[in-house]
Parts: structure tokens; sequence; C-alpha cells
């Protein structure tokens, strides 16, 4: 498992969107699978999961990647899992960690505030 969280300033849609297409944009073999999306009182949770083949572990690997914001302030948390192929422990999860590469990019420079 790798995770990555973030404060981010920006619009929510926006940010989501250019997070959505680094990732999608990141690995040819990524695919969407599924999401939900809440609000209430200007409160906004976007959750996305998505799935990409790992040539390093021989493998699939799923990253969660979950946006809430209040106006322009958002926290992200994104976190991956299944790039092991041990049993009883976790060896070679550099699957997982290159996939959660994919959007870093793009949320480092909504904390800069860019």
């Amino acid at each position: 498992m790798a995770k990555y969280e973030k404060q981010l300033t920006g619009d929510f849609d926006a940010v989501l969107s250019r997070l959505f297409d680094a990732v999608m944009n990141g690995s040819m073999s990524a695919s969407y699978e599924d999401g939900s999306d809440w609000e209430a009182n200007g409160v906004r949770c976007a959750v996305r999961v998505f799935e990409r083949y790992s040539w390093a572990g021989g493998n699939r690997v799923s990253m969660n990647l979950t946006l809430a914001g209040y106006g322009n302030r958002l926290f992200l948390s994104a976190i991956t899992s299944g790039g092991s192929q041990a049993m009883f422990w976790k060896v070679n999860t550099m699957g997982e960690e290159s996939f959660l590469e994919t959007l870093v990019p793009v949320a480092e420079e909504y904390a800069a505030g860019r």
C-alpha cells in the first residue's frame, strides 16, 4: 500500500478533472472502475477508483482517490493497493508507488496555490 495526502487550494471540479486526467493519461492500462459523489451544506466529496496493470509486479493495482472540499479548500487522499504477490507480507510495492505518482505533480501544483 502507498498513500499520498495533501491539502489543496482550487476549484473542486477543475482539480478533480485534472487529477482524473493525470491518472488516466499516466498509464496506457489505467481504467476508471467507479466513483461516488456527495454534497451537503457546501461540503463536497468525490471518490474515484482506478485500476491498472503493473508490469513490475505482474498484477493489477488499484487506487482510491478521495477529494473533499469546502469552497476552494480541498483535501486529497489517494491510496493504492494490490501490488504485492506475497501471501503473508507485502513485497514489491513498486507498482503501487508508481501508480500513485501519476497524480502527484498535479496535486503539488494545487498545494502550492497555482
